[in-house]
C-alpha cells in the first residue's frame, strides 16, 4: 500500500519502501511518518512479504525531520510536541517487532533523523558514497528519540559523542563503529544488495522471526536470563515446521 510520500513495491518477498520526496532530501515530514507506518503495518500482516528493504528516493537516503515543519509547528504546546514525536517513535517500535527482516538501503546522507531510520533497520547496507550523522546539535536541537537504537549500536561513548559534536562519518567510518552493516563500492552496490535480500527472502520465516524476536528480547536482560530466554527460542525452534524439513532435508542427501 503506497501513499504519496512513501512509495512499495512487492517482488518475490521483497517489499520495497522507499522514500518519495527527493527534492527535500526525503526529510520526514507528517506525511511521511504516517505513511511509513501505514506501509509497515501492511507488511506486518502481508504474508507474501518477506523481507523489507527501506530506500530513499533521489541522491540522498533521508535528511532528517522536515525543519520547516518543525519551525511552523514551534508554538505548540509541550503535550503536542510529544505526541508528534511519538508518531515518529512508533515507526521506530514498529521495525523492531515486525517479525521479518528490515533492511536500510543507504546512498548519499543519512542524517539526524535519517540515520536513526536506518539504524532501526535490522541489517544497514551502505553504498561507499554514503554519509552518517546526529548534526541536531548544530541547530539547537536534540536526537532525543534516536539515541536509544544509537547507543544500543555503538555504546555510550561513541554515542554521546557523535551527537554531541554533530560530525559526519563516511561509509567506512560508519562500518567501523557499527552503525553500519556492509559497505559495498558504488559499482558493486546494487547487485549486492539485490543477493542479500533474495537470500533473505528465501531464508526460514519462522527462524528469522524468532532470530530478531530473541536480539532484541535481550535488551537489559541479566547474564542468565539472556541464556534462558535462548532456550526458550531454542525449543519454539525445534518444533517449528521449517526446521524440521529442513532437517529431514539434510539427512537425505
Amino acid at each position: 500500500m503506497s501513499t504519496e510520500r512513501v512509495l512499495t513495491a512487492l517482488e518475490s518477498g521483497v517489499l520495497t519502501i522507499t522514500l518519495n520526496r527527493p527534492d527535500k532530501r526525503n526529510a520526514m515530514d507528517a506525511a511521511t511518518v504516517d505513511g511509513l507506518r501505514i506501509v509497515l503495518a501492511d507488511a506486518n500482516v502481508n504474508a507474501d512479504v518477506c523481507v523489507v528493504a527501506i530506500r530513499g528516493a533521489g541522491k540522498d537516503f533521508c535528511a532528517g525531520a522536515d525543519l520547516q515543519e518543525l519551525l511552523d509547528t514551534a508554538d505548540q504546546s509541550l503535550a503536542e510536541h510529544e505526541g508528534n514525536a511519538l508518531k515518529l517513535g512508533d515507526v521506530f517500535v514498529a521495525l523492531r517487532k515486525l517479525p521479518k527482516p528490515v533492511v536500510a538501503v543507504v546512498h548519499g546522507r543519512a542524517l539526524a533523523g535519517g540515520c536513526g531510520l536506518a539504524n532501526a533497520c535490522d541489517i544497514v547496507l551502505a553504498h561507499g558514497d554514503a554519509q552518517f550523522g546526529y548534526p541536531e546539535v548544530r541547530r539547537g536541537f536534540v536526537p532525543a528519540m534516536v539515541m536509544a537504537m544509537l547507543v544500543r549500536s555503538v555504546g555510550e561513548k561513541v554515542a554521546f559523542d557523535l551527537v554531541a559534536t554533530g560530525r559526519i562519518l563516511s561509509a567506512d567510518q560508519a562500518a567501523a563503529v557499527g552503525l553500519v552493516s556492509r559497505v559495498f563500492p558504488g559499482a558493486e552496490f546494487d547487485g549486492k544488495v539485490g543477493e542479500i535480500l533474495a537470500d533473505l527472502s528465501t531464508a526460514s520465516g519462522s527462524a528469522l522471526a524468532l532470530i530478531k524476536q530473541q536480539l532484541y528480547g535481550l535488551d537489559g536482560l541479566s547474564f542468565g536470563d539472556a541464556i534462558a530466554l535462548g532456550a526458550q527460542v531454542n525449543a519454539v525452534a525445534r518444533s517449528t515446521p521449517d526446521f524440521k524439513d529442513a532437517v529431514a532435508r539434510f539427512f537425505r542427501k
